[in-house]
């Protein structure tokens, strides 16, 4: 079915046993909440280990980093990847194919809030 026959047909959307009359509502059942698009662009560019991404996510703590990429795996947005052969235990996370296509929204949102930063507020320099 094509995308217009789509829309003039109005159906419901069942993402992980939620239903959905809107796209936008289907779609932020994947990457909504506060943390989950945010570790999903610091994932963008590569595969990053989890301490990498628990510094480069600041203010996440570590059980939520821990339970954002349980989820993104199960949602197909991450993969997990463990390395046993020699300690220590080291395990990479990357985008799947899903999870790329989401890259250039993710960009499109994060150029949006710089331009929010130069509009609406200001850019705090540490030195």
């Amino acid at each position: 079915m094509e995308r217009k026959e789509l829309f003039e047909k109005k159906p419901k959307i069942k993402i992980n046993g939620k239903i959905s009359s809107c796209p936008t509502s289907a779609a932020m059942e994947l990457i909504g909440g506060k943390w989950k698009s945010v570790i999903l662009i610091h994932l963008a560019d590569d595969k990053k280990r989890y301490n990498e991404l628990r510094k480069e996510v600041e203010g996440i703590t570590e059980r939520t980093l821990s339970l954002q990429l349980k989820k993104l795996e199960l949602d197909g947005l991450v993969t997990r990847k463990v390395f046993t052969k020699k300690p220590p235990l080291k395990v990479e996370y990357a985008l799947t194919e899903f999870g790329q296509s989401l890259v250039p929204i993710l960009e499109s949102i994060r150029d949006w809030g710089l331009y929010a930063a130069e509009t609406k507020g200001e850019f705090l320099i540490e030195e």
